[in-house]
């Protein structure tokens, strides 16, 4: 397996647990999941497969922690490694739901690094999106304010989804 890591934002709490819950489910170790307000954009060096997480504020708004964070990985030439976005937020702001995972997206494009991880909306009903690019979803949405009862699924199906591309 490829030597991965999960860079996250989290105001709430909501996305470090989700981000925990993918890294117990690939067996990672609790040093390879990092919060992005206590992390240099360095440490991705080591890693051959980022998972970045992040919530949504505002307008489609990253999370506060991510804007440095950002910042840094937009100046790292990551050809070579895989990105697989996901993110947390509230369906019912149905013009923004999970945005700040399409501003990632757009963001790191420039990096070189190949995105992997597209994914289904199944069961949500929001308006529109920056996570839709070209009708795709970029990346894993969760919605624990609504959808609690399928984060877990959700999260098996895109650990499925991503495994021939983290191996």
């Amino acid at each position: 397996m490829k030597k991965i890591g999960i860079f996250y934002g989290s105001t709430t709490g909501t996305t470090k647990e989700v981000a925990e819950k993918i890294g117990a489910k690939l067996g990672l170790d609790a040093a390879d999941i990092h919060d992005v307000a206590e992390t240099a954009p360095s440490a991705v060096g080591p890693y051959d497969v980022l998972l970045l997480g992040t919530s949504t504020w505002g307008s489609g708004d990253l999370q506060d922690d991510w804007y440095d964070f950002a910042d840094g990985l937009d100046s790292l030439d990551l050809r070579g490694k895989k990105i697989a976005l996901f993110g947390c937020g509230d369906d019912t702001m149905t013009d923004t739901f999970c945005g700040a995972v399409g501003v990632l997206y757009h963001r790191l494009q420039p990096t070189g690094a190949t995105f992997i991880g597209a994914f289904n909306t199944d069961g949500y009903e929001y308006s529109e999106t920056e996570a839709d690019v070209d009708g795709q979803i970029v990346g894993l949405l969760i919605d624990n304010v609504n959808h609690e009862d399928l984060t877990d699924k959700r999260i098996d199906e895109w650990i499925e989804l991503i495994k021939p591309e983290i191996q």
